[in-house]
Formats: structure tokens, C-alpha cells, sequence
């Protein structure tokens, strides 16, 4: 077997992990249904390469407004690697304690809003205080781990606690512990990571599951579709219908900002 037929048997392995996870996908994807049916949205939040799944869910073609995409450059910006802004310093600050808080600082948070948080470890502190947060708020939470790895690694948290201590459901990517799959001849580290597959899988499962309970329940959403479906005139106007509307749910996030207080 060539390297390549191993990943992609591999690959083949984390589709058939997550197919495992249909009924609770269709569970979570319920929850972020009725929050954006309320008017309200599902946060979304990953650091590191966890950034990719919040990409993934909006904005893209073949998504749509109702999310709240939570990604702080310090956390995610992985151009340089080294020098100003490299991977050092990002992933220093992933374990800094009482970061989330002040990230989450910036929205006027409800108990009808849901959340997903991804994390393929679920280790970090970051990721781990967000949802511990969410949940202080009265936030339903969606975790999103690579259970082996998760499972054999240490917690960066004095507690030991990790992110699906504070998820109210959870969601395996079916990647092995180290993420990397592969074994070169030779080599002494594993190379291939699974867990982008996995979570990637996961991610647009979950968006065709709450497009059709939004279609359902008669608020269709406006989806970006590209040109080359619909023409480039409906494009267009799903464009700028899906942004106006993204803004528009911003717009409650930070309205009663401080209120409260």
C-alpha cells in the first residue's frame, strides 16, 4: 500500500466515525436551528488550526448567515511562524487564563444563543475558558474534539479540566492520538494530521442539517451561492442579502453592550 492509500484509507476510517455521530449531529444541528430561528446566532470559536472549522460554517459558498465567527488573530495567524506574530507567541497566548473573557467581552451574550467550540485536543485553555463561559452565560455549547487525543492528553488548566467538561454535547473527528496518521520508513514522527478531515465532514453536515430545519420551518436561508449555479444577477443578491442579514444579527450582539452593567 502506497502512503497515499494509506491516508485516504485512513480518511476513509474518521468518514465512517463520524457517520457513527449522525443522530447527536442531527441533535446539535436543532439547537443552532431554533437560536437563529429566535434571531439569534451560534457562536462559532477555534484558535490555532481549529480557525479552519469556523471558516468552514460562514462565511463560504454554501453557507449562510446566522453564525457569529469568532477568531482572534493572535490566536490564528500562522503567515509569519516566526519573527512578529508567529506561532510562539499564538500559542502562548492559547494558554493564557482570562483571555476568553475579555474576547467574549465584545458581545451581548443570551441564553438564546447556542455555541460550537473547537478544539482537536480540547486542552488548551483558551478554547476550554470560552466554553466555560458560554455556559456561566446560559449558552448551550457544542464541543468539537478529537476524542483519542483529547482523551491522551494532559490539560493545560490547574483542574485538569478539558473542553468537554464544559459541552453539553460532543462531537469526535475520529483522528488518532497525535492527529498524524501516517508512519514514514525511517521517520520517526507520525505525518498527516486527520482531524481538518474529520471536523471539515462534520462542519458541512451540521450546515445542511440546520439548512433544512430552517427550510422547514419556512425561513429558508440565503445561502452564498456561486454564479455559476444561479447566474451572476441571483448571486449577487444572495451576496448582499446573506451580509446585510449577518449584519443585522451582528447588530445584537452589541447593542446592549454595558446595559447591565
Amino acid at each position: 500500500m502506497s502512503l497515499t492509500e494509506d491516508y485516504i484509507r485512513s480518511c476513509r476510517e474518521i468518514i465512517e466515525s463520524v457517520s457513527a455521530q449522525e443522530k447527536q449531529i442531527q441533535e446539535i444541528a436543532e439547537r443552532f436551528a431554533n437560536s437563529i430561528l429566535n434571531g439569534r446566532v451560534v457562536h462559532l470559536f477555534g484558535s490555532g488550526h481549529s480557525r479552519i472549522m469556523v471558516e468552514e460554517m460562514w462565511p463560504r459558498y454554501g453557507s449562510f448567515p446566522g453564525f457569529n465567527p469568532i477568531v482572534e488573530l493572535s490566536l490564528t495567524f500562522h503567515n509569519q511562524v516566526s519573527g512578529s506574530n508567529g506561532q510562539r507567541q499564538a500559542m502562548y497566548l492559547e494558554n493564557v487564563s482570562g483571555f476568553a473573557s475579555r474576547i467574549l467581552r465584545n458581545f451581548d451574550i443570551s441564553s438564546e444563543d447556542s455555541a460550537l467550540v473547537v478544539s482537536s485536543g480540547g486542552c488548551n485553555i483558551v478554547p476550554v475558558e470560552i466554553a466555560e463561559e458560554f455556559q456561566r452565560s446560559g449558552v448551550w455549547v457544542a464541543g468539537i474534539v478529537s476524542l483519542k487525543h483529547c482523551e491522551g492528553s494532559k490539560s493545560k488548566r490547574e483542574d485538569d479540566k478539558k473542553l468537554p467538561d464544559f459541552s453539553d454535547a460532543v462531537l469526535d473527528t475520529g483522528a488518532p492520538l497525535g492527529d498524524s496518521m501516517i508512519r514514514v520508513e525511517g521517520l520517526e514522527t507520525p505525518v498527516s494530521p486527520g482531524s481538518t478531515v474529520g471536523g471539515c465532514i462534520i462542519i458541512n453536515a451540521l450546515k445542511a442539517e440546520i439548512a433544512r430545519l430552517l427550510t422547514e420551518a419556512g425561513k429558508a436561508p440565503k445561502v452564498l451561492t456561486s454564479g455559476a449555479i444561479v447566474g451572476e444577477e441571483k448571486a449577487t443578491q444572495l451576496f448582499e442579502a446573506a451580509y446585510d442579514e449577518h449584519s443585522r444579527r451582528m447588530a445584537t450582539l452589541y447593542s446592549g453592550l454595558g446595559l447591565n452593567d
